[in-house]
């Protein structure tokens, strides 16, 4: 707690500096209040959506849920496929053409194809996170299984592991780090994918009316759903840090 107090202070002041600079310069007129935004109205912003006419919760709801959703789909089918993959390196072999092809497409230019598919609700959005978290997933469930050090199994062989004993209480643990770096990036992507694909079509969602904020030039609301999505970013990073550090007490 001690470590950390001066930290605190630090970055409650350097905040305080920033955006005091911020909003005495747009009084002051030296920063252009439709360019930059004003403080002060975006924070005033922030508190006539969340708990004047609610209207944020709604679209906070609809970007959180997609992103979740997003997420598990994405993550669960990569960690699924690249047990496979490190099981038979043969269907590796088989798809790897396929899967490169597929994830060198520009997954926003793909966007049009997913909203003719699943419409402007939040199908479209959780195709589009599932498909930017599956890749990154993918990639970190086969490294991290497939970097456990060869002097863990061969010790364990010769301790007489089964290969399930061997896959469960060595290859897996092992690799759990490296699928969690994966877990972290692929949770991110999938909000970038779902925020991303309301910008361009939504009904709901942090994206849409974020679009819609940019159309009318109101920079203050444009502002404070950025910062808002900033601090949602966070706000998952640090969870899934947390919950890393956790579940890696043993190690």
């Amino acid at each position: 707690m001690n470590v950390r107090r001066p930290r605190l202070i630090g970055h409650a002041v350097f905040l305080v500096i920033f955006f005091g600079g911020w909003e005495w310069a747009s009084r002051a007129g030296l920063l252009e209040r439709a360019l930059f935004g004003q403080p002060s109205q975006i924070l005033l912003y922030l508190w006539h959506g969340f708990f004047v006419d609610g209207k944020l919760w709604l679209e906070l709801g609809y970007t959180v849920g997609g992103t979740l959703a997003s997420f598990v789909l994405g993550a669960l089918a990569a960690i699924a496929l690249g047990l496979v993959f490190t099981q038979w390196p043969a269907a590796e072999a088989a798809t790897e053409p396929y899967l490169t092809v597929i994830n060198a497409m520009p997954r926003f230019a793909l966007a049009p194809l997913f909203l003719l598919w699943f419409g402007l609700g939040l199908g479209s959005k959780i195709a589009m996170g599932t498909s930017l978290c599956f890749f990154i997933v993918l990639a970190n469930t086969v490294a991290g299984i497939r970097g456990v050090p060869q002097d863990f199994l061969t010790l364990s062989r010769s301790l007489g592991a089964t290969p399930r004993q061997l896959f469960f209480k060595v290859t897996l643990p092992s690799a759990v780090p490296v699928i969690f770096s994966g877990l972290r990036l692929g949770l991110i992507f999938s909000m970038l994918g779902v925020v991303g694909a309301e910008i361009l079509a939504a009904e709901h969602g942090l994206g849409q009316t974020l679009a819609y904020l940019q159309s009318n030039f109101n920079m203050d609301g444009v502002m404070a759903l950025l910062f808002l999505l900033s601090g949602l970013g966070m706000v998952v990073t640090k969870g899934m840090a947390r919950l890393e550090r956790r579940l890696l007490r043993w190690q």
